[in-house]
């Protein structure tokens, strides 16, 4: 009997433990630093630092985002980019832990965003029957942080760092804009005047030089499989860096194994045990550098596994050098 009412106690200990743990690992904030060499680098961007929040999911730190909003501001960085799923509903009309973030944040002299599934939709066709952008973006882009349409580009003297909204920048320019496959699409990218006004984007990458530090940001992760099929069907870039969230690190991770599942279209099994070197952080395929976020907040796609396990809420940190020994 007294065996039995030991096991009982460990067990609940152990529950309360780890219930104690996942409540402190989800609510801590780690800045994880990452160097990137970019040879297109031109001397004027050498050690630009970027600052990438992904994946909020209206998660809050803090009273009004007190502690994240702290954190960020403690950061020297020149750009800072958002890649998406900030909020956790594309129908939320309630915009607070996303806003109240923005608000805070002190350096958004350079800041874009781009997407994700889970936000609201960034156009609307008005009554006119023309395409302009929704509330949210408005809302948004009052508040200091720019949507990424196709091309935005920092000038230093004489040179360029181009940032670039990956699924208009792999668009052939003489075919009508498609939404790229594994993508979740919303109703209006069937409308004439949408299909119209991304066309009008596309435009805006004529100039645009592959021999060039090219930044993507898209909110899915380009797998390899995918990188295969764009470069054979669309017009694929020597983009020098993709920028990516979405997977949340696995979301779940156990140690020795790493990430359970991740939200892939273009693996056979759906993303189920995924290849340890393609879940998050920085890889390269076939010359192509790509570094995925695991983000801040976690899915509620199965509503008791709303959290994030073995894996901390993270922003990062990338500093772009132009040379192999990363000088200073």
């Amino acid at each position: 009997m007294k065996k039995k009412t030991g096991c009982i106690s460990f067990f609940i200990l152990f529950i309360v433990g780890l219930a104690g743990f996942i409540y402190w690992d989800n609510n801590r904030i780690t800045v994880v630093e990452q160097r990137v060499q970019v040879p297109e680098l031109s001397s004027e961007f050498n050690q630009f630092r970027i600052l990438q929040v992904s994946d909020l999911h209206e998660k809050t730190f803090g009273k009004n985002q007190s502690r994240l909003i702290k954190k960020i501001n403690a950061i020297e960085y020149d750009a800072i980019l958002f890649t998406g799923d900030m909020m956790d509903d594309p129908e939320e009309t309630n915009w607070t832990a996303f806003f109240e973030l923005l608000e805070g944040i002190q350096n958004k002299e350079h800041a874009f965003y781009v997407p994700g599934n889970t936000d609201p939709e960034s156009y609307i066709l008005n009554d006119g029957g023309r395409i302009e952008k929704s509330l949210f973006i408005n809302e948004m882009e009052k508040r200091g942080v720019l949507l990424l349409e196709s091309l935005n580009s920092i000038e230093r003297g004489q040179e360029s760092l181009h940032f670039v909204q990956f699924d208009t920048a792999v668009m052939k320019p003489d075919e009508d804009f498609k939404p790229l496959n594994g993508r979740v699409t919303r109703t209006i990218v069937s409308e004439p005047a949408y299909v119209n006004y991304q066309n009008e984007q596309i435009k805006r990458f004529a100039g645009l030089e592959d021999k060039e530090a090219i930044i993507a940001l898209s909110h899915y992760p380009i797998v390899d499989v995918q990188i295969e099929y764009l470069k054979d069907q669309k017009h694929f870039r020597d983009f020098s860096l993709i920028l990516a969230g979405h997977y949340h690190g696995g979301q779940i991770r156990l140690p020795f194994l790493g990430a359970l599942f991740v939200p892939e279209a273009w693996y056979d099994d759906g993303g189920i045990l995924p290849p340890s070197d393609r879940v998050s952080g920085l890889w390269e395929y076939e010359g192509i550098k790509q570094y995925v976020s695991t983000g801040l907040g976690s899915s509620d796609a199965l509503s008791f596994l709303n959290f994030r396990l073995f894996n901390p809420p993270q922003l990062n940190l990338l500093t772009l050098h132009s040379k192999e020994s990363g000088d200073h």
